[in-house]
């Protein structure tokens, strides 16, 4: 038999006003479209226990005793690489006989869920420190002091990299149709090596670099793009730069070029991708690029040019959440 839709809670509380006002249980059933049968049975109720919420229901009694909860609970609270497995063997021996789902269940209810493990920066504890240190300076500084910042990376695109993914309507076995499959081959088919910048205000320049990039040569795509990109932003007096530490970034040369240059440089803690958020806007668009499906190298830079030019809403976005990091 099917089963049937619960009644509202309004609707109940209706039926009661109705059955105090004095009017038969058809009556009521006619006013409301509800069953005589169903009527009668929440008067009957509110009669016995004043009340039309829903009563706890009886059921089937746990097959894992609140010890043994407690008992799972810690075990994977202190590694959380426990497997479900593991878990039923632990409970065996403890003399209780579970199934998997029954762990993944009990588990759920503590408000704890099987997840894919985030892949993470590794991080010594001076990073940690560095890294605790720059969020306490920072914690409280105004957003206005974060729309003046010129955020800088690098970053590659592989012309079939995986960059993003795509669900299709497909039948049973027909997983390796061409048409449902997603073309990838060895090495992404070729990449680029892009290096860019945004403010709050929207995208700087967007160029690709050809070359092995070192100190010299990233000096001079500094001198070629950096200020004309402050330029375009139109940041104001004593906008900030920020670029990471990687070996080029922290040259001798690529230090002093900035000193004479008397740009304001943004303290950065070694090894924190994800305190940039121009890495977020990367993820943005290689997924746009690789949606426009570029065959070769040319196509892919000419693409990955347009679709940059297409992200001003999301760098404000980036930079107006940058807080809540």
């Amino acid at each position: 038999m099917a089963k049937t839709k619960e009644l509202l809670k309004d609707t109940r509380n209706k039926i009661v006003d109705l059955h105090q006002a004095g009017k038969t249980e058809s009556a009521i059933g006619k006013q409301l479209g509800v069953k005589k049968s169903t009527v009668g049975a929440m008067i009957r109720k509110w009669k016995t226990y004043k009340t039309t919420d829903n009563l706890p229901r009886s059921g089937a009694p746990r097959k894992i005793s609140p010890r043994g909860v407690k008992m799972i609970t810690r075990t994977v609270s202190k590694n959380p690489r426990t497997t479900r497995g593991d878990l039923v063997n632990d409970l065996q021996r403890a003399g209780t006989k579970v199934t998997k789902a029954t762990i993944s269940n009990t588990l759920r209810r503590q408000r704890l869920k099987s997840c894919s493990a985030r892949r993470a920066p590794l991080l010594k504890p001076v990073h940690v420190r560095a890294r605790l240190k720059f969020a306490r300076e920072h914690l409280d500084d105004p957003e206005e002091d974060w729309e003046n910042v010129i955020w800088s990376d690098e970053t590659k695109i592989e012309l079939f990299g995986k960059n993003s993914t795509c669900r299709v309507w497909r039948r049973k076995n027909a997983e390796l149709h061409p048409k449902n499959t997603i073309p990838t081959v060895k090495h992404g088919g070729g990449n680029i090596m892009l290096w860019g910048c945004f403010s709050a205000k929207g995208p700087g320049r967007l160029i690709r670099v050809k070359e092995r990039m070192n100190g010299a040569m990233y000096c001079e795509i500094l001198s070629k793009n950096l200020l004309p990109s402050a330029s375009l932003l139109k940041m104001k007096c004593g906008w900030v730069f920020q670029h990471d530490n990687d070996p080029k970034h922290t040259a001798r040369a690529t230090k002093e070029w900035l000193r004479k240059k008397h740009f304001k440089v943004l303290e950065w803690p070694s090894q924190s991708p994800d305190l940039n958020p121009i890495e977020n806007l990367w993820r943005e668009l290689k997924i746009h690029v690789a949606q426009r499906q570029p065959q070769n190298i040319t196509a892919l830079e000419e693409i990955s040019m347009e679709e940059w030019a297409k992200l001003p809403a999301l760098c404000k976005n980036l930079v107006a959440t940058y807080r809540k990091r």
